[in-house]
């Protein structure tokens, strides 16, 4: 009884067709007082009106499952991207439906519109695509499908429950590694804002020796191998390869700022990522340390396939923390873990003059003995502010303090290129792009 219960009352609906055919009847019925040669047509459309109920009732139970409906996701999503969700319904009954499917999605995204509709004609499978963008890394838990039919007479809808519970994880930002892969060996670099830099000399790095072409460097001719052969013969460099680059993320609550939805902890998470991807590519090795009051997460530098699986698995559950990085502890950290000189991209924030010079002896200790580079963001709201005119005194005062905010800034890249340190200052929406253009630069350069 209970499962009839559940079965037949629970999931069926009347809509507003039967409330308006019943409505009718009901009028019907009023017009008989004033107009008696209505007879009993009244009751004739009442029964007529409930006999059409039962039959919507039965040709819409008489098949058990008369609709398929199903949920395609990936089995991660990926942080402040744009990840596809597909719906598939398909039609079993043997006459066409109207469907009403409504999606439950994770309550993180605090969505209520994800409701769509359509028509199907018997056996017909139809799909419904749509996108869902998340801000925040951790697990997301999707609820229930739920399909409401009607029928052609439309007194009823039914409805079907599919279970679509999945919870997925959400990892930082992974959908567009392949566009930083991609551009990372092109010739086109500039098509993603990628700048290709002119080498400065060769690299050290011996390669092959291989046949005199046009444009080839002369003062790379091997005569050894020239007098060997019997024609010109060249010595090929390539870039020194297996460098150490390490991503050192500040994980304190200076990184809690939001930006577009996402903190500045997943802004730097999220170009650590694709740092990770290019470096890996072009067969450095690659590595990670998290700071915040204590020393967090370590992974030593490498470059084996699954490395990036790695560090992304860590990254994941990284959150930010509400005291100041203890940066003592990172140099001690540093020299400990990373032995040889290498690349520190030290992903942080500095608000104020005050807060980067308390802490500049200790990026000069780290900048001793490998090269430093530190990443800090615009503020970009105090940008625009600054951009707007002034209407009133109010006006020209903030607009006077964001001024003043913007050149501290400046002057934070000053004091840092004084002491040998190299600096990014980036908005939050171009870190990633700015990090991968140095780094290109430096082994452009051959300075690390």
């Amino acid at each position: 009884m209970k499962k009839f219960f559940q079965q037949y009352y629970i999931n069926l609906f009347l809509k507003d067709r039967f409330f308006a055919a019943l409505g009718f009847c009901v009028v019907l019925f009023l017009l008989k007082f004033f107009f008696t040669w209505l007879g009993d047509i009244p009751e004739i459309a009442t029964v007529v009106v409930f006999i059409l109920l039962f039959v919507d009732i039965f040709i819409l139970y008489r098949i058990p499952k008369g609709i398929d409906a199903q949920r395609f996701t990936s089995k991660r999503l990926s942080n402040g991207d744009e990840n596809p969700i597909q719906i598939e319904i398909k039609n079993r009954y043997g006459f066409g439906v109207n469907v009403r499917v409504i999606d439950e999605v994770p309550y993180q995204f605090q969505l209520r519109d994800k409701d769509f509709r359509l028509s199907l004609k018997s056996a017909e499978v139809k799909s419904i695509h749509y996108n869902l963008r998340p801000t925040k890394r951790g697990e997301y838990e999707f609820g229930f499908i739920r399909a409401y039919i009607g029928s052609p007479l439309g007194f009823i809808s039914r409805r079907y429950n599919f279970d679509g519970a999945k919870v997925l994880p959400v990892y930082p930002s992974f959908i567009n590694l392949g566009q930083y892969e991609l551009m990372a060996v092109s010739r086109h670099l500039t098509e993603m804002g990628i700048k290709r830099i002119r080498k400065i000399g060769n690299s050290s790095e011996f390669d092959q020796i291989k046949n005199y072409v046009g444009g080839d460097d002369i003062r790379t001719i091997n005569w050894k191998a020239t007098a060997r052969k019997g024609g010109l013969m060249v010595n090929n460099y390539t870039d020194e390869k297996s460098q150490n680059i390490y991503c050192i993320i500040d994980k304190s609550r200076v990184m809690r700022m939001p930006f577009g939805g996402l903190s500045l902890l997943d802004y730097a998470i999220n170009a650590t990522v694709a740092l990770t991807k290019v470096a890996m590519l072009k067969e450095d090795k690659a590595g990670l340390i998290t700071i915040s009051e204590t020393i967090g997460s370590i992974v030593p530098a490498d470059r084996k396939s699954a490395q990036l699986g790695n560090i992304m698995n860590v990254l994941y559950k990284e959150k930010t923390r509400y005291l100041e990085s203890n940066l003592e502890a990172l140099y001690s950290s540093v020299r400990a873990v990373v032995k040889q000189r290498g690349l520190l991209v030290f992903f942080t924030n500095f608000e104020s003059l005050s807060a980067l010079e308390r802490q500049l002896p200790y990026l000069q200790r780290l900048s001793k003995y490998h090269l430093l580079l530190v990443v800090f963001f615009e503020n970009t709201e105090l940008k625009t502010l600054s951009h707007a005119p002034a209407k009133d005194i109010e006006g020209i005062y903030h607009k006077t303090i964001a001024e003043k905010f913007i050149y501290e800034k400046k002057l934070m890249v000053k004091a840092l290129n004084k002491h040998g340190i190299l600096s990014i200052l980036t908005s939050p929406q171009n870190l990633t792009l700015n990090v991968i253009n140095r780094y290109l630069a430096l082994k452009a350069q051959q300075r690390i």
